[in-house]
């Protein structure tokens, strides 16, 4: 089963993999801020995920890896 792996330090909460994410499987996590100063994104549903990489090709800080 595929994983997401968030580099949280890299993200600036941009959205583009919330978007672009077939499956809906991420959104913002209000309850933790980076040490730049913006929400994360976290996965709300790891089960869901297929490994399709949309979120981390989007992504303009490479703050997102699929392990397969």
């Amino acid at each position: 089963m595929p994983k997401v792996i968030l580099h949280e330090e890299r993200c600036k909460g941009c959205k583009l993999c919330i978007e672009f994410c077939p499956r809906h499987i991420l959104e913002i996590d209000r309850n933790k801020i980076s040490a730049k100063g913006f929400f994360s994104i976290k996965v709300a549903d790891q089960e869901k995920c297929t490994g399709c990489a949309s979120c981390a090709l989007m992504c303009p800080d490479v703050a997102i890896e699929i392990e397969k």
